[in-house]
């Protein structure tokens, strides 16, 4: 649930296609949030491709982002990330129901994504909305010390979710 007494301290929270001149503000919060970040070059490329690139804003300031990729009947999230000096207000939430619409309006059949095995809170939001577990990609991503598995999990769209 999104705590509506936080939301109340923005004027206006919109969430709007993310354009190439922010990248330095959403460089800074993805430096922020991971110890192993995306590299600009691949928000670059996420832009300048097919990918649904989208900063959730209030009072002119990013306060996370997300990059969902569409392929046929599928939506497949690359990235999301709220900024860790909001995190936990329930914005990851509203952003992640903002992309579900999207696949929607796009008629996608399944939504897609993967999350650190060690990304609890993640893990923990994606099953609260409804995404299951379909199985484990060995040595995803990137860790201190090696490699970290990553938890494949998908949400079936072709039911009406909001019935």
């Amino acid at each position: 649930m999104i705590n509506s007494q936080f939301l109340d301290k923005f004027s206006e929270l919109s969430i709007e296609l993310m354009r190439l001149d922010q990248l330095p503000e959403i460089m800074c919060i993805e430096r922020s949030a991971y110890p192993f970040p995306w590299r600009q070059s691949m928000f670059e490329s996420s832009l300048a491709s097919r990918d649904e690139c989208r900063v959730m804003i209030s009072d002119g300031k990013i306060l996370g982002y997300s990059v969902v990729s569409y392929v046929l009947d599928e939506a497949h999230l690359l990235n999301l990330c709220i900024s860790p000096d909001y995190s936990g207000q329930g914005l990851g939430r509203f952003l992640l129901r903002s992309m579900i619409q999207s696949a929607l309006g796009k008629k996608c059949m399944m939504f897609f994504l993967e999350v650190r095995v060690s990304n609890v809170s993640a893990i923990n939001l994606y099953f609260s909305e409804g995404f299951n577990e379909v199985g484990i990609r060995p040595n995803y991503y990137p860790a201190d010390g090696g490699r970290e598995d990553a938890m494949l999990m998908t949400l079936d769209l072709s039911v009406d979710l909001f019935a």
